[in-house]
């Protein structure tokens, strides 16, 4: 199998539009804009679903869904939030099809079928929700609301890029009411909390935790706080947002609760999500110009083995002792797959794993038979060890465990090796041009400022990290005075 994938160094993004097809994660659909995702693709994201799943719920959360369709009224309710997402929205005006009768065999919009009210197809879901729980909110005994829905939504994008940016895409979002400002706000970070914890400590990706200046904080928000990534083309990624939403929407929604003191107030909210936009986030956070590389959490196959034998009875003999291990791995929870296809040389499947991502790799052989060995090679620095049969269970566990944390470690390396501070423009637009990553900078706190840089330099203040020092300072571009540097990037 032959991979003829585009180096990174030729061509980044060629490299990664290469790979996420060859790999067998998804390719383009038949609708302009959209994709389909693979099962390869899937299963990932399913794995990567399932332990949100599981964080959300035991922070209290549940999980609901609500309508794919938003009246027009509805949606323009909370005016920034509609401003917003304005240019992405699709809308539906008709709900009937008839024959063209200037055309045969063709079908044409029913113009008798118009709706009542055209329908925004989901860009977010806060105001078909906020709609919902002024039905569900009336006493102080009613909150907070802790709901999750999983769902696809649709923003119509004008260029687009497989996983990163489609026209649809699948994601969580999670909407909550609460009593009290402090309650909503506490919400909100330990939903970057939650991200922040998969995401490194599942997808093996650092990130630095932080909340978006006014200009880049979600439309309708009060604060959007966020974990940010950075790719190993030096670009940085929103790995995912948390926001909160203060009174905004229960004001547009007219949600009220009667307080313990028996007086109507308004609620408190939150919104928070990702998206299948961290699959983009974990294909080049990892991978080489061999292929996909897997966190072993996140890998469809952690353990894949491979027998090479030239007749029946030797590949016979390799299955009865590979089935004892097989058993045994899947006993402690760890995915394997014995490929014993005969239709395909080991060659070739030792390509299609690599390219795969398949964090370990096992080859056996009738040498390995005869010295009750293995061949066990690690995906990440594409090394391998011969190990004996006894040891072998051991080894494999902890050498999951391993390749876990070395592709944290190295990405966390990269990252911090792409922070720069820098205290001029000049200096500022140097680095962005030759090494790329997050330069760290003073920043006047003003709009005008941040939009000027952006204009000249396509970067954008990426975060206000949480942990900033507060140092007073000169702005980087106007020379005014600065409270603390913010992380600067050019971004997906």
């Amino acid at each position: 199998m032959s991979k003829n994938i585009t180096t990174r160094a030729e061509d980044y993004s060629k490299w990664y539009n290469e790979l996420v097809v060859k790999a067998d994660l998804a390719e383009n659909s038949g609708v302009r804009g959209c994709m389909v995702i693979k099962p390869y693709g899937y299963a990932i994201w399913e794995k990567l679903q399932a332990e949100l799943d599981k964080k959300f719920k035991e922070t209290g959360h549940q999980n609901a869904y609500f309508p794919l369709f938003i009246p027009k009224s509805l949606f323009e309710a909370e005016e920034k939030n509609a401003e917003g997402f304005a240019k992405e929205c699709a809308i539906v005006t008709h709900y009937r099809l008839k024959n063209d009768p200037d055309n045969p065999g063709k079908l044409m919009v029913d113009p008798d079928a118009k709706l009542e009210e055209e329908l925004i197809v989901r860009p977010t879901s806060e105001a078909i929700i906020w709609n919902t729980y002024k039905n569900w909110i009336q006493s102080y005994r009613d909150l907070p609301i802790l709901i999750n829905q999983w769902a696809n939504v649709v923003r119509w994008e004008m260029r687009t890029r497989l996983f990163l940016r489609t026209a649809e895409f699948l994601w969580q979002e999670g909407h909550t009411a609460h009593e009290t400002k402090q309650e909503a706000v506490a919400e909100a970070k330990q939903m970057q909390d939650v991200y922040a914890d998969v995401v490194e400590n599942f997808m093996a990706i650092p990130v630095v935790k932080g909340f978006k200046t006014e200009t880049e904080r979600f439309a309708g928000a009060d604060d959007t706080y966020t974990i940010e990534a950075l790719m190993q083309d030096g670009k940085a990624l929103q790995a995912g947002t948390s926001h909160f939403l203060g009174q905004n929407f229960a004001k547009a929604f007219d949600v009220k609760f009667v307080n313990k003191e028996g007086k109507q107030e308004y609620v408190w909210a939150t919104s928070w999500g990702v998206s299948t936009r961290l699959m983009g986030a974990l294909i080049m956070t990892h991978s080489d110009d061999n292929g996909l590389v897997l966190p072993p959490k996140l890998a469809p196959i952690q353990v894949v083995i491979v027998p090479i034998h030239k007749t029946d009875e030797q590949l016979q003999q390799i299955t009865d002792q590979v089935d004892v291990l097989v058993a045994e791995l899947k006993k402690i929870g760890i995915s394997v797959k014995f490929d014993d296809r005969t239709n395909l040389k080991p060659g070739w499947k030792f390509n299609e794993y690599e390219l795969k991502g398949v964090p370990v790799r096992i080859a056996v052989g009738p040498k390995d038979m005869e010295n009750g060995t293995y061949e066990i090679a690690r995906r990440d620095t594409l090394t391998k060890e011969v190990v004996s049969k006894e040891a072998a269970l051991d080894y494999i566990s902890g050498l999951l465990e391993d390749i876990q944390a070395n592709l944290f470690n190295r990405a966390l390396t990269y990252r911090d090796e792409h922070i720069t501070e820098v205290n001029s423009f000049d200096e500022f637009k140097e680095v962005l041009d030759t090494k790329g990553g997050f330069i760290s900078a003073h920043w006047d706190g003003t709009p005008e400022t941040e939009e000027k840089i952006k204009e000249l330099t396509k970067a954008t203040i990426r975060c206000i990290p949480l942990n900033r020092v507060a140092e007073e300072g000169k702005c980087v571009y106007t020379g005014a005075v600065s409270a603390g540097r913010v992380l600067f990037a050019k971004a997906y």
